[in-house]
């Protein structure tokens, strides 16, 4: 399993990539090839493009859920495929996954906008759009983990915004936010958009795809911007229990989470370029 960062909120200095505050990764398992979330604008395209992806190989897009600096890019990768000439029929489109919140409009509480809704009909034409509340498998080893379940009483427990939905707008869990798992012969490996849901219960939902299975690496947006000590103490307390030999915390994660983090978990740097290769199971 392979899995290479293009876009984050940071890059690597002297490797000359674009950062934008959002999240796109390339990831090869399994004999597949997956784009998980393609950032805010075309970032991922030009960082993926200098780093080698053929976004023409593409079979999976994963959504991890519905805002703009996760699903902007979509529109890149569809005038992408235009010029590629790629579309269906007749030829086989990627199969793209996200739960059906994904694609409604999102707004925060002062009416910014923070999540265009998304029109399948523009998007039928490239892509073979699975919307999915429940897991599913990819491959053996590889899964889209659906809705995750909240299980603990200190992650999301605060709607991030409103939800425009046939019957109006109503409060958003954000309940579309979701996450991977690969099973790797050294671990798990867990990859997040932003983790809305909570790192821990999105750790938890992984953990019961494959029970006993030591965690490897968790990677990705934790969602702790300026969060309130007992989230932050919480988090760390269940996250160290956990044994995770490797925690790439990017994106939505502040410095000062990071630092705290830093006391118990093995904190690694993480920006647009980084490569990180895991055995097959």
């Amino acid at each position: 399993m392979k899995c290479t960062i293009l876009a984050d909120n940071n890059c690597y200095i002297d490797q000359y990539y674009f950062a934008e505050p959002g999240a796109s990764y390339s990831i090869e398992a399994d004999g597949y090839n997956l784009l998980f979330d393609t950032g805010y604008s075309n970032v991922f395209m030009k960082n993926g493009l200098k780093l080698g992806v053929d976004f023409s190989t593409i079979d999976f897009v994963v959504l991890s859920h519905g805002h703009d600096d996760h699903t902007g890019g979509l529109k890149s990768l569809v005038s992408y495929f235009k010029r590629q000439g790629r579309r269906t029929p007749p030829l086989n489109p990627p199969r793209l996954l996200a739960h059906p919140d994904a694609f409604r409009y999102k707004e925060g509480f002062k009416g910014d906008p923070q999540g265009k809704e998304l029109h399948r009909a523009n998007l039928n034409e490239y892509f073979d759009i699975q919307l999915l509340k429940n897991p599913y498998y990819i491959s053996e080893n590889l899964v889209y983990l659906g809705e995750i379940p909240r299980i603990n009483n200190y992650e999301n427990q605060k709607p991030f915004g409103k939800m425009r939905t046939e019957y109006g707008f109503t409060d958003d869990y954000m309940m579309d936010d979701t996450a991977i798992v690969y099973r790797s012969k050294v671990g798990l490996v867990i990859i997040t958009g932003c983790s809305h849901s909570g790192i821990n219960n999105i750790v938890s939902a992984a953990k019961s795809h494959f029970p006993g299975d030591p965690i490897k690496c968790v990677l990705g947006g934790f969602h702790l911007l300026n969060p309130s000590a007992e989230l932050l103490h919480k988090t760390l307390q269940s996250l160290k229990q956990e044994n995770i030999d490797e925690v790439y915390a990017g994106h939505c994660t502040d410095l000062q989470s990071k630092i705290f983090l830093s006391k118990a978990l093995n904190i690694k740097e993480m920006g647009v370029g980084l490569t990180l290769e895991f055995p097959d199971y």
